[in-house]
């Protein structure tokens, strides 16, 4: 990026960190006796090299003098090097040296991987060859001749004057890889080499090998440091890369990230001196000062610092790409409100857009579970099963089982579903959401997502702010070209199963033309004896709720009203939407006392009343109320004795008559059967019984009406299904796991 060969000084002074006092002059001191043993041509060396660190390597300088400095050698010509490839390089030499790591003449030695010498990095190194060994040159020969730490990161600099920031420390980390990873090189073979063992033996390489232990700290002091410089390094390329078509480099947060790179770069450069500098000082020195402490120390405060600067430059990268991902985010989002507004000669654009980014195979085939491209659903009808992990297993079941009935014995299927499992990314991906995943996957037939990774932010916003995706699951219909043509097909496919395709909102409205509110239409093929009953023109009695007194007291009355009344009546339980234990246990009692009839699948009890409450969403979409539809009123009837706390009851004959009131009504009128026993043989039961009930309709009542999802859909006005009075609205927040 070009910001990067421009500077600022302002933030300097706040990278420069507190270093660690030194240990005491006693223990950096080596004993008197000890160094008058010392060879006579060493101590000068070791006096030079002691002296330039402890007088200018953590010297009080003014930071923004230096800045200055480094600034005024900065002038770059335009030339672009690869320097991501080339620090992959680097960081596989300064790996692979290992100070720990001596070869002995039985250790297998790794095969060479040569995925780091890619031919991009050879055909660059060509160019920068000549200038990698200079610099590592100029460093040995000051680190050599001892030189002040500052002053030889300056020779650097002006060396490096053409080059932009990254390509400055990346070259100059080469130039380190190149002496440190020779050095280690022949350390590492001096034992199984002959050339390497010469070699060792002129650098004395045995003597320092003997006293590994003693130099365990230095060696962990200079491996810390050196994986602190990388760090910085891949920082400092990092922002090199911030994409300049998402953040100009007047943004405040961008000018304040810049402004701390020279510094970066110097401290890392400085950083490779002091690095060289400990292993040109191995080099012909005794016993002595190997076992010094005062090197470890340093090595470790400059590793300090760089690691305040690492952190500091970690931190502006988060608010850049905060920023750059909602910038990215935004416009995805506005790619797919233009893509959904579109005509399309096919669906891919739509589909590539929704499910496939990242990945060339973001999709697993229910049949073969093995992963596929989104071209399998090219120019087909696509159903986007949206929902999170928390799918019920009932809903599961119902829904799979419609899916095989649907594509049964069939070549080519009518349509494709796809799931798309949309999570809260605001909590972490653990084992138990992986194995939950997993699991459900392996239970779908149809096409899933690979991860719920693969969806993208901006497709998860689309879904809950323009598909009203929240919680509960959804079907969202695709036609062959991709446009949405239905919002929600779950409910038709609760409602008529197959019979909704091609689950269009045209298909939907069609079938409710045609449907008018009887039993067959409320039970559907959810009891195929039950529908027996009917067709067979029996007296059919449905009841709910969950208080076990009123169903003993009502079953009771019931029998002995049908019984002198001489009228066969088949009663059946079909228990409440929730909450399911109490379901279960009056389920347990019915049974036990042989109440009455029962459902005893739970699957059944559940498909029951999410039909019903699909009954209400499908009616919404299409803008009816209860005021201008009669089914919907009857619906919502149904949803009010579910949401109360007595029971209730629908008494049927065949499909034409039918009866319903809740627990206390029912109970009542049939108490007082004696007054009206008379007219079921003129009138029927059923007539009998709906008249019967007027007395016990009062204007003192108090309906509760549960609605099911969808809050931004619900009309602010809801009117009593009894009295047809405006209810009063209130928010429930309520969980079924009981």
């Amino acid at each position: 990026m070009a910001g990067l060969t421009s500077t600022g000084t302002a933030a300097i002074s706040g990278l420069t960190p507190t270093a660690p006092a030194p240990p005491t002059a006693t223990a950096l001191m080596p004993a008197p006796t000890a160094t008058a043993l010392m060879p006579m041509a060493v101590q000068p060396k070791l006096q030079l090299i002691k002296s330039d660190r402890s007088a200018h390597l953590f010297s009080s300088s003014d930071d923004k003098a230096v800045v200055k400095q480094i600034i005024a050698t900065h002038s770059p010509d335009g030339r672009e090097i690869d320097t991501r490839s080339l620090l992959r390089l680097v960081e596989d030499i300064l790996q692979r040296a290992t100070p720990t790591v001596i070869l002995t003449p039985q250790t297998h030695q790794e095969l060479v991987d040569d995925k780091v010498h890619h031919i991009d990095v050879v055909g660059m190194l060509e160019a920068l060859a000549y200038t990698i060994h200079r610099i590592s040159c100029e460093i040995t020969c000051k680190c050599s001749g001892g030189g002040d730490a500052h002053s030889t990161t300056m020779v650097l600099f002006n060396s490096l004057t053409s080059y932009t920031w990254d390509a400055k420390v990346v070259i100059a980390m080469a130039a380190f890889a190149v002496s440190y990873g020779e050095f280690w090189l022949t350390a590492q073979l001096h034992t199984v080499n002959p050339l390497a063992k010469s070699v060792a033996l002129l650098k004395q390489l045995p003597d320092i090998l003997e006293h590994t232990d003693a130099l365990k700290p230095r060696f962990d002091a200079l491996n810390n440091l050196i994986r602190v410089m990388l760090d910085v390094t891949k920082c400092i390329i990092q922002f090199k890369d911030i994409p300049s078509d998402y953040i100009s480099l007047e943004n405040p947060d961008m000018a304040m990230a810049l402004a701390h790179i020279p510094t970066a770069v110097y401290w890392t450069i400085r950083s490779v001196v002091a690095c060289s500098s400990q292993i040109i000082s191995l080099i012909g020195l005794g016993h002595e000062y190997i076992t010094a402490t005062t090197e470890a120390w340093e090595l470790s405060s400059l590793a300090h610092k760089l690691s305040n600067i690492h952190g500091h430059l970690m931190k502006q990268l988060e608010l850049l790409y905060r920023y750059i991902g909602e910038k990215k985010h935004v416009e995805a989002f506005q790619t797919l409100l233009r893509l959904f507004e579109a005509v399309h000669i096919d669906n891919m654009k739509i589909l590539k857009a929704m499910i496939s980014s990242k990945d060339e195979l973001p999709l697993v085939d229910g049949a073969t579970k093995k992963r596929v491209s989104v071209d399998v659903l090219r120019r087909k009808i696509v159903m986007l099963f949206i929902s999170d992990l928390d799918i019920s297993h009932e809903e599961l079941f119902v829904l799979i089982q419609i899916y095989n009935d649907t594509h049964q014995h069939r070549a080519d299927r009518n349509y494709e579903v796809v799931w798309l499992p949309v999570t809260d990314r605001h909590f972490p991906w653990d084992n138990s959401k992986e194995q939950t995943f997993n699991r459900l996957v392996s239970d779908m037939p149809w096409y899933s997502l690979y991860h719920p990774s693969l969806l993208e932010p901006a497709v998860v916003r689309y879904i809950r702010e323009i598909w009203h995706f929240d919680k509960r699951p959804q079907l969202v219909v695709l036609d062959p070209q991709g446009k949405v043509v239905c919002p929600n097909a779950l409910h038709m496919m609760w409602i008529w199963g197959s019979l909704a395709f091609p689950f269009t909102s045209n298909r939907e409205e069609a079938l409710w033309k045609d449907e008018t509110w009887r039993l067959e239409f409320l039970v559907d093929e959810i009891d195929p004896v039950l529908l027996g009953w009917i067709r067979e023109g029996r007296h059919v009695c449905l009841y709910g709720g969950e208080d076990i007194a009123w169903i003993r007291q009502f079953t009771t009355a019931m029998r002995r009203v049908s019984q002198e009344a001489r009228v066969p009546l088949e009663m059946v339980y079909v228990g409440k939407s929730s909450p399911r234990d109490r379901v279960r246990k009056a389920i347990t009692v019915i049974a036990n006392e042989k109440l009455s009839g029962y459902w005893q699948d739970p699957v059944m009890v559940w498909f029951f009343w999410v039909r019903l409450e699909s009954m209400w969403h499908s009616k919404m979409q299409h803008g009816r109320t209860i005021d201008n539809d009669p089914i919907m009123q009857e619906v919502v009837t149904m949803l009010t004795f579910d949401g109360g706390d007595e029971g209730w009851a629908i008494v049927s004959r065949g499909s034409l008559d039918m009866v319903k009131a809740n627990g206390r009504k029912m109970v009542d009128c049939l108490g007082q059967f004696d007054k009206w026993k008379a007219n079921v043989e003129s009138e029927g039961f059923v007539p009998a019984l709906t008249n019967a009930l007027v007395p016990f309709q009062t204007t003192e009542h108090c309906s509760r009406l549960i609605l099911p999802g969808d809050i931004g859909r619900i009309k602010e006005r809801v009117v009593c299904a009894e009295c047809k009075r405006p209810m009063e609205k209130f928010v429930l927040y309520r969980c079924c796991n009981d």
